[in-house]
């Protein structure tokens, strides 16, 4: 078996001094995530990273910038995840959009909200990369070559 790991995008979006995540339904109950997912075939890491914003929170989002790249194994061992986090802009959010299968609501959280809830983090890049963002890193997106075919 050849061993890959997972390849996945997450947005860190900030407005107002809160932080938008998402509660998500997971194996061991609710947890909080950014709006975050899997890279798609044939797909680039700043176009997954916009549609996965709206297909869990129903806003539509514009990276402008890599808050870093994360590479976390679950404790469990049976998963690596390869992790791609862009801070953006909201460019207008669609009421009534019908969200993602599992997501039961966006929120909106301050920092220290966010820390407060770390116990039900779906991992600790969530906080990882908000603190990123807030210490000012930001890198630019031609950092990233995507190759069409």
């Amino acid at each position: 078996m050849v061993w890959k790991p997972n390849v996945t995008v997450a947005a860190v979006v900030q407005r107002d001094g809160k932080f938008l995540l998402v509660e998500e339904e997971t194996s061991a109950g609710l947890a909080f995530n950014q709006p975050a997912g899997h890279l798609e075939e044939g797909e680039s890491l700043v176009d997954a990273a916009a549609r996965e914003v709206l297909e869990e929170t129903a806003y539509h989002f514009k990276p402008t910038h890599l808050v870093g790249v994360y590479n976390w194994r679950r404790p469990d061992g049976e998963v690596t995840y390869l992790r791609f986090a862009f801070a953006g802009e909201l460019r207008g959010w669609e009421a009534g959009r019908q969200l993602d299968e599992g997501i039961v609501a966006a929120h909106w959280l301050t920092l220290d909200e966010v820390k407060a809830t770390q116990v039900r983090h779906r991992s600790p890049l969530i906080l990882r990369c908000i603190e990123d963002l807030v210490a000012g890193r930001r890198y630019p997106l031609d950092l990233l070559v995507h190759y069409d075919r």
